[in-house]
């Protein structure tokens, strides 16, 4: 304790000598703080040297430090809502002089010629001029670099039912430096280059992090840009669509260094998520940003962004850029802060876009605005550069469709000479760190850091200094800690507690340490169900044995799900990789034991699986109700959904689909013996609560096309054997790709997916008494009403053009639910249609329609849109020969925050008269199930 004691003191002397040491370094520069007239610091003021890459911030206390060599220097301090102040300066020899630079708050005028406009703010003119041009200023620089230094602070100012966890979070404290009210510190040095349209390169020269020593990835808020149409999730008050968000308010303009900014207030037209309100100053005649500060909500935390720009080789560039972070969820409660410094040089500005393009507004100067109207023929067939050397004046609609022609010619270019090319225009970031980025010295980031530590990130970094101390002590130290944990190894060994977890959940043995073999154990205890037909079941305990080839993993892997024989197999396929396995399924009440085994293997993007044996299956193949919760409704609600039947069978699968499904082909062939299962005789005893005015269903699933003249159900399924063929196609023929290194891949979009299958059931091979043909044909699309609203939908037709002999288990079934949580797919999967009253064996028509709404009834008071909430109406429509119009009309809210909760309510209609009504609890994720 007293040696713990004594280098902790020693620490903090050393710590306290380098905090004199970094504000008393005899490197020659300029340094002080910057603040208001009334003595108030400016954090995070700009601070640079004109006509150089030389730069800083200030820090949260105002304080700044410009390392500079000998020689003349104009300094420059910027503000946002301050005037700009300017130093000049003569560094001589190793002095650090000190100045503190005193800024006016900005004094705003309103013009003669905007006051006297009645008609409407002068607001609107400048933003509509700022809005057609934004694209224009998104693609003016071709590329740059710049040196970043970014720092970023996160405090935990609350913490739900603290006390119960005291001893974890004192844990905590040791091992990773957490505290409550402590600041988590992060700071890089990095050297950024871009290039159009998207290609962010970092190369990380310094990180340093007082959380632990390592290395945490750099963050990827380099030149966030408002020309985008949204930025962090939110619609950019430069958006072409900004009119229908925004209203604005023209607030005055001041003139500086031979430029006048007008400042407009930003006022969403319903605030909440996806919006913005606060200020933004446009230059006049330019039409660009000359700052803007600005903050929206997002699930319970208020973000403010700050920008500060400045110009760069007569581009206006952010050398400054803050985004704080405030507020709490689930009663966690914390504030963060990210600023980041940028000063750039070998910036190289698009010769086409030139300088002295005028933007006429429409409503303004109408006649002017007709004259200089270009046709759509013009910006086809002439280039951008050639258009502007004709023509100086644009009104603001032909400059959007100038862009628009400009980025359609640009990319048609590429595509041509062989470049990369991407139709998503998604950021491509990639972050080189250099080797020693985590180890750099306390003097090294004295010598480098653009921004001086204030006295309580000092003390964040002396507290993870005394915990390394501490941490890697003496050698001794060491040795008697890897005894205590050989202990604690020893002790739990003997205990068993290892051996027992793998009985219970399985577990992985690897065949030698670099063998690709491995043997996997499938516990039976973790898929245990209760059905009333097989009473208490242990399913899926067995073996396999799975071969991955080595190799480098593919960058796109991609998961596949294949229910076969009830059982769901997950693939992931990237080298070539094949399995063997054996899996058992167990029923107490039948005293019956069933086995299954297949072959997998999978090869680039292609699998084939061969499986057979005996086992229980759905009539439904989609597996409508989940096992694990049919368990729960019988035992607990007196419900048993799940109709099953016995097979034994042999089949084979095949599935090939390119990246991210833009093609995907399936195909299987099976051949089964089925047979009827009926309930148990006694399943009171799988009843845990008796609800009087319930009882267990029959196992034969109710069907209205299976009903007799007399109304009465069908008899169960009569033995029989199947052999059936099915094959389907799904395309996405507009959806979005990249090409990188002439390799195209295919981006997980929302554009139609086109859907086409047919199944077969082939009569007399095998003693096969299937006799059916059957044909599909869908599609599926969603798309963007507004911001953080959309529409999504799904259609689909189909026939039997022969049903000479069609069993329950090939019918066309739908995706229906009677229990009260809704896990299927959101659009597709009705709320309360029985899951085989309608399955039918000759025609269908079904359609879908799911819309989520930012603002609609509820979501008109802001507190609803502020927590995220959005509403939801939906439609689900079915029609075949009995089933009368089926139609269900419902309304949802989405209240989860992290976690995407949906409650309903839905109305169901048939023959367009009014049946019933239900409410559903439900999630916006598509969560299937592969097992029975």
């Amino acid at each position: 304790m007293l040696r713990t004691l004594l280098i902790l003191s020693l620490l903090m002397l050393v710590n306290g000598y380098s905090l004199e040491a970094q504000t008393a370094k005899t490197a020659s520069g300029l340094k002080g703080i910057v603040k208001t007239t009334k003595g108030e610091p400016l954090p995070f003021a700009a601070v640079f040297v004109k006509g150089t890459d030389i730069g800083t911030i200030s820090n949260e206390e105002g304080r700044y430090q410009l390392d500079l060599k000998a020689g003349y220097y104009e300094v420059v301090f910027q503000y946002l809502g301050f005037r700009t102040g300017m130093k000049s300066i003569t560094i001589e020899g190793t002095s650090l002089q000190t100045f503190d630079a005193v800024l006016e708050e900005q004094a705003l005028s309103l013009g003669e010629v905007r006051i006297g406009s009645r008609d409407e703010d002068p607001a609107y003119t400048i933003m509509r001029r700022a809005i057609a041009k934004s694209r224009y200023h998104f693609l003016q620089v071709e590329s740059y670099t710049a040196k970043a230094y970014s720092k970023s602070s996160f405090v935990v100012t609350d913490l739900p039912l603290e006390f119960l966890y005291k001893k974890e979070l004192k844990e905590i404290e040791k091992e990773a430096n957490f505290k409550k009210g402590v600041p988590i510190l992060n700071e890089t040095v990095s050297e950024v280059t871009f290039r159009q349209p998207n290609s962010y390169k970092q190369k990380v020269i310094a990180s340093r992090n007082s959380q632990d020593k390592n290395f945490s990835n750099a963050n990827a808020y380099f030149l966030t840009s408002f020309y985008q149409p949204e930025v962090v999730k939110a619609v950019s008050p430069l958006s072409p669509r900004a009119f229908a968000y925004y209203k604005f308010e023209y607030l005055g303009s001041f003139r500086e260094n031979g430029i006048e900014v007008n400042k407009i207030k930003v006022t969403p037209r319903s605030y909440g998520e996806g919006v913005y309100r606060g200020t933004i100053q446009i230059i006049e005649n330019e039409w660009s940003i000359y700052s803007l500060n600005l903050e929206t909500v997002n699930t319970g935390f208020t973000i403010q962004i700050k920008q500060v720009y400045s110009p760069v080789q007569g581009v206006w560039m952010p050398i400054n850029q803050q985004f704080h972070v405030a507020g709490g969820i689930y009663g966690f409660k914390g504030k963060g802060d990210l600023v980041i410094s940028q000063t750039f040089s070998k910036l190289k500005v698009n010769p086409a876009f030139q300088p002295d393009i005028v933007v006429l507004d429409p409503k303004k100067e109408k006649d002017k605005a007709q004259q200089f109207k270009l046709s759509g023929r013009e910006m086809k067939t002439q280039k951008l550069e050639e258009v502007v050397s004709k023509q100086k004046e644009f009104s603001a609609k032909n400059l959007r469709k100038l862009m628009k022609e400009y980025e359609k010619q640009d990319l048609k270019e590429k595509e041509e000479k062989g470049e990369d090319v991407d139709l998503n225009n998604t950021r491509r970031d990639s972050t080189v760190i250099d080797s020693l980025a985590g180890l750099r010295s306390t003097a090294f980031w004295d010598s480098i850091r653009t921004v001086p530590l204030t006295i309580a990130e000092v003390k964040s970094y002396t507290r993870l200094d005394s915990l390394v101390i501490i941490k890697e002590g003496t050698q001794e130290q060491k040795d008697s800690l890897k005894v205590a944990k050989s202990d604690t190894t020893a002790k739990k060994g003997k205990s068993g507690m290892g051996v027992f977890a793998g009985i219970l959940t399985g577990h992985t043995f690897r065949l030698g340490k670099k063998s690709p073999w491995r043997l996997q154990y499938h516990s039976p205890l973790l898929d245990g169900q209760i059905n009333t037909v097989e009473g208490v079941v242990l399913n899926g305990g067995g073996l396999r044995l799975k071969y991955q080839a080595k190799g480098k993993p593919s960058q796109n892997q991609e998961t596949i799900r294949i229910s076969t024989g009830g059982v769901s197999h997950t693939s992931t396929r990237a080298q070539p990789a094949w399995s063997v396995y054996g899996l058992t399924r167990y029923s107490f009440a039948r005293e019956k034991l069933m086995a299954t085994g297949g072959i997998d293997y999978a090869w680039k993007r292609s699998q084939i699986q061969v499986s057979g044996g005996q086992t229980v299956a759905q009539f439904n193949p989609e597996n409508p109700m989940q096992p694990f919760l049919n368990s729960l409704t019988t035992t607990l609600l007196e419900q048993n959904f799940i109709k099953i039947y016995e097979k034994n069978f042999l089949r084979a699968d095949f599935s090939s689909n390119r990246e991210n499904e833009h093609f995907e082909l399936k195909a299987s062939i099976e051949y089964a013996d089925r047979r009827s299962l009926q309930n148990l005789e006694n399943t009171d005893r799988y009843r845990w609560i008796d609800w009087k005015r319930r009882t267990f269903t029959p196992n034969n699933p109710f069907n209205e096309e299976r009903l007799d003249e007399s109304g009465a159900a069908s008899p169960v399924m009569q033995p029989h054997q199947a052999l059936t063929l099915g094959v389907s196609a799904v395309y996405k023929p507009w959806q979005k790709y990249r090409i990188k290194g002439g390799k195209t891949s295919y981006y997980s979009d929302d554009s139609p997916k086109l859907m086409l299958a047919y199944r077969k059931g082939i009569q007399g091979v095998f003693g096969s008494d299937a006799d059916f043909d059957f044909v599909q044909a869908g599609l599926s699309h969603g798309f963007d009403l507004g911001v953080r609203s959309k529409l999504r939908y799904k259609v689909a037709a189909g026939a039997f053009l022969n049903n000479e002999s069609v069993q329950l288990p090939d019918f066309q079934h739908f995706a229906g639910n009677l229990f009260f949580f809704q896990y299927g797919d959101p659009v597709g999967t009705f709320r309360m249609l029985d899951y085989y009253r309608f399955s039918t064996s000759k025609q269908f028509v079904e359609a879908h329609v799911l819309t989520e709404l930012r603002q609609f009834l509820l979501t008109q008071l802001t507190w609803f849109r502020i927590l995220g909430i959005k509403e939801n109406f939906f439609a689900h429509y079915l029609a075949t020969p009995v089933s009368n119009n089926y139609l269900e009309l419902g309304y949802g809210l989405d209240i989860g925050i992290r976690f995407p909760l949906r409650i309903e309510v839905a109305n169901s209609f048939e023959g367009f008269k009014y049946q019933n009504t239900v409410f559903r609890v439900g999630t916006t994720m598509n969560i299937s199930f592969g097992k029975n």
